[in-house]
Order: structure tokens, then C-alpha cells, then sequence
């Protein structure tokens, strides 16, 4: 016989104007393997046909189940009941827009970074579909391989400290976009440049070191190896630039 779990579920509707932001009481028999996606569809069902949360691949791959269970960011497909606690309290992921219950609109904010943060490869080559596709070296390809892994969930944006106090600030995901094409070969964006992208209290700068992104980042991603080696980076790139402008 499983355990009985009892599920602390946060409502609210920001269409309605008459709702009011609140917590449902849900109770659920556990079953083997249990995910929380598992024991939502089965509220959703069963229970409550009006509980809103997203979900698409159920694999871990997509990031549109990500929540705040019991207070700590994690994706409700990977999150296995057992463990957890008997009570379980789900809230949407703070920083982005609410659409309604658990759900999020985290396209958005992640629209806006990378556009803020230009996460594209820049070349001046024009393009010849009729071209072999350009060699790259294996080690360098794994390693951008590492960092291209981020789903854009936006557990580590919710977990950053410095991201719910500012709206301005772009996050570990985005130093992790910059640390990717600055491995490219193909990018042909100076130091210099990137700087002016993230060298301010609004990137690399604003990060207050709290290690948050990492310990929630649910591909395990090494933010903060990356976010150390950009810091190093641009540091670097300021002194010379301070060099250049003193001679």
C-alpha cells in the first residue's frame, strides 16, 4: 500500500478578476515510479479538470515543467514522489509571467535574453548552401556540445538571487549562451565585443556567487565553471582596454 500524499498546489487566474492567488488541498494514493508530472495529470483527471501546468516531452528534454517544489526549482517529469516528503508544495517558477496555476511564460524572458545577449553566430561570410559544412575540431565540438545541453527551463534563472531582485540582469543561461560562442570558431566577435554584451553589473558582473544555478540546473550544466572563466575573461579584457587608453 502506497503512501497517501497530500499536495499543497498554488491557484490563480490573473484573466479572472476574481481570482485571488491561493493554495488547493489535493490528496493522492502513491503509486510505483510516481513522477509529480505523473501525480499532476492524475489531480488534473481525476480531481480538478481546471489545474493549469505545462509539460510537452515528459523526458526532461523540454524544461516546460519546471516548478517550485518544496521551495527549490526542478522539473516535475524527473522529480520522483518518493523523494519526497508526504506533503508537497508546488508554485510556479518565480521572475517570469504567470499565465495561470503553475504555468509560466518563460518564451518571453528567453526571447528577450537572447536577443539582449545576440545568441547567434556572427561572421561576416556570406552564406553557400552548395558549400561543405566547416570542419571543427572534436574536442572543441564536445565541449560546445556541453553547453548547447541547456533547455531553457529557467530553473537556474529562479534559483539566481540576483535575477529576483533585477529585471535587468540576464542570468547564468545567458553567460552560459556567450561561454558557446566564444568556443566557436565560427563567431567572429572580438573579446572587445563581448564585453559590451556582458561586462556589466547587468551580466557577469551582477552574478553575487551564490551557486544557486548550478545546484538546481537539472542537466547539471557547469555554470558555474563558466561563469568563473567569463569573469577571468572580461577582467582580463578591461585591464587591457584601461591599458590601451592610458598610453
Amino acid at each position: 500500500m502506497g503512501r497517501r500524499l497530500k499536495f499543497n498546489i498554488f491557484r490563480y487566474n490573473p484573466q479572472d478578476p476574481d481570482s485571488v492567488p491561493h493554495t488547493d488541498t489535493f490528496y493522492l494514493a502513491e503509486t510505483e515510479s510516481m513522477t509529480l508530472f505523473i501525480a499532476l495529470t492524475d489531480i488534473r483527471e481525476e480531481q480538478d479538470s481546471s489545474l493549469q501546468f505545462d509539460f510537452c516531452c515528459r523526458a526532461g528534454i523540454c524544461g516546460a515543467c519546471a516548478m517550485m517544489i518544496n521551495g527549490r526549482p526542478n522539473l516535475a517529469c524527473k522529480t520522483l514522489t518518493k523523494d519526497l516528503p508526504d506533503e508537497i508544495t508546488l508554485m510556479p517558477l518565480p521572475i517570469f509571467k504567470l499565465i495561470g496555476d503553475l504555468s509560466v511564460d518563460t518564451g518571453t524572458w528567453f526571447r528577450e535574453m537572447n536577443e539582449k545577449v545576440e545568441s547567434w553566430v556572427h561572421t561576416s561570410k556570406s552564406f553557400d548552401p552548395s558549400a561543405d559544412e566547416e570542419r571543427m575540431d572534436d574536442a572543441v565540438a564536445e565541449e560546445i556540445y556541453e553547453l548547447e545541453r541547456c533547455i531553457e527551463c529557467g530553473c537556474c534563472v529562479a534559483a539566481c538571487g540576483t535575477a529576483n531582485m533585477r529585471r535587468d540582469f540576464v542570468g547564468a543561461v545567458a553567460m552560459n549562451r556567450i561561454a558557446r560562442f566564444m568556443l566557436d570558431p565560427r563567431d567572429q566577435r572580438t573579446e572587445a565585443e563581448y564585453f559590451e554584451i556582458i561586462g556589466t553589473d547587468e551580466g557577469i558582473f551582477g552574478c553575487m556567487g551564490l551557486l544557486g544555478c548550478e545546484d538546481v540546473c537539472p542537466k547539471h550544466l557547469p555554470l558555474q565553471d563558466q561563469l568563473g572563466i567569463l569573469r577571468r575573461k572580461m577582467g582580463w579584457s578591461a585591464v587591457k582596454e584601461l591599458f590601451r587608453f592610458g598610453k
